[in-house]
């Protein structure tokens, strides 16, 4: 049997081309959107890999530390490494700032999260996974490994607030919740660069603390000056890593530390829905909602443009009744031109989505499931699209082909 579809495709099949292509773009945003919540989970996902740990221990009543700032004392970590069911706790620090790049003729500034880990060894809870260049830090001071996405190269020169780092080590795929590049120093130096006042502030502070009367007793000496010592250090991390012993029970582990050190404990599968499902769910519904439009969008442009081309043959349609065709030909016909535009415009966007994701600067992560579900997405949007257009030719009246 002669394909009507096919004939009357061929027949004005620049047209049909143009117009699945430009379906086609507006696909691939579709895809692309939903890559962009993809790559934001597997951001999170990732976020938590690297950091190494099992246990999150933070601020009391705080969702900390990637949610909500947080802050503990530093010695903290000494009393959990030795509770039961722990194999390691480390100190760390999260920071989310600009880290200028020195050198060169201008300065460039690069958005990071700075991470403060204590140099003790890979595989050490906070520690970078794997490097793809260089070596890891083993300096107590001035030293840094940066995530590729970052730019940074092996030997630049870093400022991060008044200090100078020289990259010694390159990662892949250390990013945050966010996306932005994760840049490793050493967890003194990012204390200073996140809890420490800058000069100015420590010198004013200094004079308001000398003028305080109740410092100044005769009968207390030294006073003043332990209190001034004080202000010039920083006890503080915002939260301790802890990784578990093999086959120990994680939520085991973490009750003994929030009832005995009165600070609050994630376990992998807590900490993941902080991240996923409170972090990140005002802009997993702002996507979702783009998605609606754009699936809106897309049925609204089928369903013009099979309508248009069904009243350009008005007269053919007429004349296919004439004979004696069967509605039911009619409207395969334009049913598989609708499916037909539909196809070569799912096709074209998953061909400039798979092209145009790596040059985002958020990673995009396109998934074969939800390529999928676009195609049959696709398919039943422009089965509805097609529908106006097939009750346009069903009513046309076969005297119209012999009509002036």
């Amino acid at each position: 049997m002669i394909s009507l579809a096919g004939r009357d495709i061929l027949h004005s099949w620049g047209k049909f081309v143009f117009t699945g292509i430009g379906l086609g773009l507006l696909i691939g945003v579709t895809l692309t959107m939903a890559g962009v919540y993809r790559g934001m989970v597997d951001d999170a996902n990732v976020l938590l890999d690297n950091s190494g740990a099992d246990l999150w221990v933070v601020q009391k009543d705080t969702q900390g530390p990637y949610a909500e700032s947080s802050s503990i004392y530093q010695d903290a970590y000494l009393g959990i490494r030795g509770m039961p069911g722990v194999a390691r706790a480390a100190n760390v620090t999260y920071l989310t700032m600009q880290v200028r790049q020195m050198g060169g003729a201008r300065p460039r500034d690069v958005r990071a999260m700075v991470v403060g880990i204590t140099p003790d060894g890979v595989g050490h809870p906070g520690q970078p996974g794997f490097l793809v260049d260089g070596r890891h830090i083993t300096r107590g001071h001035n030293e840094a490994v940066a995530d590729i996405a970052s730019g940074f190269a092996i030997g630049d020169r870093l400022r991060i607030r008044r200090n100078e780092y020289t990259v010694v080590g390159l990662t892949r795929r250390m990013v945050s919740s966010g996306g932005d590049a994760m840049v490793f120093i050493p967890i003194k130096d990012a204390q200073e660069a996140q809890f420490l006042k800058d000069n100015d502030a420590i010198v004013q502070q200094r004079a308001r603390t000398a003028q305080n009367p109740a410092l100044n007793r005769p009968g207390v000496p030294g006073l003043l000056d332990a209190v001034i010592a004080s202000q010039s250090t920083n006890p503080f991390v915002n939260a301790v890593l802890v990784q578990i012993e093999a086959n120990a029970d994680p939520e085991a582990v973490a009750e003994p530390i929030r009832r005995w050190k009165h600070l609050s404990v994630y376990t992998r599968a807590q900490m993941q829905d902080i991240l996923i499902v409170k972090l990140i769910a005002t802009s997993a519904r702002q996507i979702a909602m783009f998605l609606v439009i754009l699936a809106i969008v897309s049925a609204a442009i089928v369903a013009f443009i099979i309508y248009t081309l069904t009243m350009g043959k008005i007269r053919e349609i007429a004349v296919l009744k004439l004979i004696g065709t069967k509605d039911r030909v009619i409207s395969l016909m334009i049913l598989q031109q609708a499916v037909g535009l539909g196809l070569i415009g799912f096709v074209v966007g998953k061909i400039v989505a798979t092209l145009w994701a790596p040059f985002f600067p958020k990673y995009v992560l396109l998934e074969p499931g939800d390529a999928l579900r676009g195609l049959i997405a696709v398919v039943v949007i422009c089965v509805f699209a097609s529908v106006l257009a097939i009750r346009v030719a069903l009513k046309v009246d076969p005297a119209e082909a012999i009509g002036g």
